[in-house]
């Protein structure tokens, strides 16, 4: 930069580059730290931290009238926040409005606007005061407990930052707009916040992990839900997360349909705009199933109400509002605050170890206040008591002196006086010559030395300041600390196409030829036995069902091949199709290999970590794999189990620690044993020996053992019986096992084993495609070396597969 003189003036040669850059980052930190970001210490913006202190000034207390928003305006414009009326009063509205703050600071009288997005109305036409909880923020102010500095005109002095009893900053949230940063934080529930802080005083290394037993998450003014904790962590933890918020909503049951009724919205979700998108979506036909939208809402409430059409399901249209609209949202958490005037990102313990700084400070501060002005006093009382001991005297001074200085410089040098004794013993009036006079001294000078104790105990033990600190924070929470509004909920992740589906009970089943479908559970209504059944589907020539499971949408249905490999679909992946349609050919839905048919199906619920899947071969091997490891399963399947050349896969069940098996084969031979007779091996293992099998002889089944349960024996043509578990002793796997069924050539071989009880109910199929449902009180419970009843009427047919009914 170059000077030079023009016409008596000087003149500043500067690059213009340069000076740009120094003014620009001149005003942002101006904006960063004088306008847009919060003060860790006690969470306000500088034009909230002014409008709390303008309300102290001008006495708008809770217990006093309210005041015109115009008047604090004027007063805060004036003395302090030169920055435009418009500003300061969004500040006050934002403060008043119970659905922005969690805990307002302001009370507003008059219309404040809504979460409908309505304006507040003008400064002119509304009232405001402080809140009880507000005065807690500016508690000990006058105690010198926070530094003060001059205001913009230099006429007065502000505080830089208020006393805030309690961690305002976590409580209320703060939301800004910096040059090139922004802070975006969410509140929380006083109480949990205030058992955080405690947890902390009690233990200053405290780790994150055991912060968030007490501080559970964000608590937002509009109630609403969390989903999951995984972004309240992240947030935690980092100082940025990403928190999912939805709508609390009810189902309620009409006469004929379904409404889902809307009660709590996620925080600073638009009503009105919610609405008009729901009704944007069903106009444009992007939602269908709605009939019919009402917001009622009132005094008690957010009510908004959706009807369904009579056919649409409640669940999966809210999963579907969930996806499409701001029914769910996201809050995404900066925890960005000024620190020594320095904006920084700061996890939850930075955030509360800077307040309970703070607080340290601000308890020292009031607790050094204290003593020095209750030293003054005694001081003054020392003197007084001297005064009133020789009060003769005192008087003859004070009336024999020409002045109030000579009377004061006699005192000072007969009774060693201070000037500020003397002075208040000049000022002392007769009445306190009285007797009670004397004592109310002696017994304030009593209370003023166990008090002047008492404060230099306090600032010389840290044990006792942090004592104080955690009783006051108790007494703001026993006094305005409420219950949590938002509830956290656990949560997967975002919506899938699961989450779409409506979960209901569905009929699986798969024919010899490779078709599929899926049908509604309630197409079978159960019949006695010995019925005649319903046809379940058209087939092609030959063809006939192999599988048939009763399952819910949303399960994975595991697919196990002739070769020993596993495929999965989820249920509603399957087709569905009528009840005498052939469905859809399964190759279309999977990639199976060439001469690879469908072996088994097997519904899952969850791929628990214990559990396993147990495999049996037709040549009599068993297998035990930890379920887990088929929890990923790629489009193109995995290896299930490894087979001998000749042998298949017969059946597969899911087993957990502690189970029995029990294993039957075609010629009615049948054995039982411990699960742990059977040891887990990977998934390309071969397995070990189940029961030694006669030539021609093969496994049918495998099921586990439930106790007073029985085995349910069907064979071929249609006959079967129950016989009772406890009839079948504990074996060593491997041995030929005990008859279970006495095979002639009426009842033919046996095509299924299953362990059932007396309230099941089990589906039959036969190789015609007729289906039957019984209920198993209805079967005759017999011995183990006994021929059963007829349950089926086979005409021309055989039956081809058993399934038990897995129900409501």
């Amino acid at each position: 930069m170059e000077e030079f003189e023009h016409m008596n003036e000087t003149i500043n040669n500067v690059i213009l580059e340069k000076q740009m850059q120094r003014a620009y980052l001149d005003y942002s930190m101006s904006v960063i730290v004088s306008r847009a970001l919060p003060d860790v210490r006690d969470g306000l913006k500088p034009v909230h931290r002014r409008i709390l202190y303008g309300m102290h000034l001008e006495g708008m207390t809770p217990d006093k009238p309210t005041v015109k928003s115009a008047n604090l305006v004027g007063f805060v414009m004036g003395k302090f926040h030169p920055h435009g009326d418009t500003a300061i009063y969004d500040a006050v509205v934002r403060l008043a409005q119970p659905f922005n703050t969690r805990y307002m600071l302001v009370e507003g009288q008059g219309n404040f606007g809504s979460i409908d997005g309505d304006s507040a109305a003008a400064m002119r036409y509304t009232e405001v005061r402080m809140t009880d909880l507000a005065q807690e923020m500016l508690r000990d102010i006058n105690k010198d407990t926070v530094e003060f500095g001059l205001n913009y005109d230099e006429k007065m002095k502000e505080p830089t930052v208020l006393p805030s009893r309690f961690p305002n900053l976590l409580v209320n949230g703060s939301t800004g707009i910096a040059v090139g940063m922004a802070t975006n934080m969410a509140p929380h529930n006083l109480n949990e916040v205030i058992d955080g802080v405690t947890a902390y005083l009690d233990d200053p290394s405290i780790s994150i992990a055991d912060l968030m037993k007490s501080i559970k998450g964000p608590d937002f003014p509009t109630g609403g839900q969390i989903m999951g904790k995984s972004g309240i962590k992240e947030a935690y933890e980092t100082g940025r997360g990403r928190v999912i918020m939805r709508a609390v909503a009810e189902i309620e049951k009409l006469k004929n349909r379904h409404a889902i009724v809307i009660t709590e919205l996620p925080y600073q979700v638009n009503k009105a705009a919610l609405v008009k998108k729901i009704a944007d979506l069903v106009k444009d036909k992007q939602i269908d199933g709605i009939s019919y939208i009402a917001d009622q809402s009132g005094r008690d409430g957010i009510r908004i109400v959706i009807e369904c059409k009579r056919d649409a399901n409640p669940h999966v249209l809210l999963n579907n509002l969930y996806k499409q609209t701001q029914l769910q949202s996201t809050f995404g958490i900066i925890n960005l605050a000024l620190v020594n005037g320095v904006p920084k990102i700061l996890n939850l313990k930075e955030l509360i170890g800077h307040y309970v700084d703070h607080q340290k400070d601000v308890v020292t501060r009031r607790t050094q206040f204290d003593l020095d002005r209750a030293e003054k006093r005694a001081h003054i009382l020392e003197g007084l008591k001297i005064a009133i001991d020789n009060i003769d005297r005192i008087i003859e001074i004070v009336r024999g002196s020409q002045n109030d200085q000579e009377a004061k410089d006699k005192m000072e040098e007969e009774f060693q006086l201070t000037d500020a004794q003397s002075q208040a013993i000049l000022d002392m009036r007769i009445r306190r010559l009285t007797g009670l006079s004397r004592e109310n001294l002696e017994t304030e000078y009593a209370e003023l030395l166990k008090n002047i104790a008492w404060y230099k105990e306090i600032l010389g033990s840290e044990k006792i300041l942090i004592g104080i600190i955690k009783e006051e924070l108790e007494e703001i929470k026993t006094k305005y600390g409420d219950e949590r509004r938002t509830v956290i909920e656990p949560f997967q992740g975002e919506l899938e196409d699961a989450d779409l589906i409506e979960e209901e009970d569905v009929v699986i089943t798969m024919t010899n030829f490779g078709y599929i479908k899926r049908m509604p559970e309630g197409t079978y209504k159960p019949q006695r036995r010995g019925g005649q059944g319903i046809s379940a589907l058209t087939r092609r020539d030959e063809d006939f069902v192999s599988n048939l499971y009763i399952t819910s949408t949303h399960d994975t249905i595991l697919f196990f091949t002739n070769k020993g490999r596993v495929y999965s679909l989820k249920a509603y992946q399957v087709p569905q199709a009528g009840r005498t349609a052939k469905g859809t050919a399964v190759v279309n839905l999977i990639n199976l290999q060439k001469d690879e048919t469908i072996q088994e199906m097997m519904p899952v619920k969850s791929f628990g970590e214990e559990d396993s899947l147990v495999f049996v071969t037709k040549d009599g091997l068993i297998k035990k794999t930890l379920i887990s490891e088929y929890s990923n399963i790629r489009s193109n399947g995995l290896n299930a189990i490894q087979l001998n050349e000749g042998d298949e896969l017969v059946t597969v069940r899911q087993s957990c620690p502690g189970d029995e098996y029990i294993v039957v084969t075609k010629e009615g031979m049948a054995i039982r044993f411990t699960e742990d007779q059977v040891r887990n091996i990977g998934r390309n293992g071969q397995g070990v020996k189940a029961i030694s099998l006669d030539d021609q002889d093969q496994i049918v089944s495998m099921d586990i053992v439930k106790e007073d349960n029985y085995l349910l024996a069907i064979t071929e043509n249609g006959f079967g019986k129950m016989t009772e578990l406890n009839k079948y002793k504990v074996q060593r796997r491997g041995g030929k096992g005990l008859i279970t069924y006495k095979i002639n050539k009426k009842t033919g071989p046996l095509v299924s084993g299953k362990v059932v009880d007396k309230k099941d109910e089990i589906m039959m199929i036969s190789q015609s495609g007729t289906i039957i449902r019984l209920e198993t009180k209805d079967i005759s419970v017999l011995g183990r070396s006994t021929s059963g009843v007829k349950l089926m009427n086979i005409k021309d047919s055989n039956v081809v597969s058993v399934a038990k009914y897995l129900g409501e």
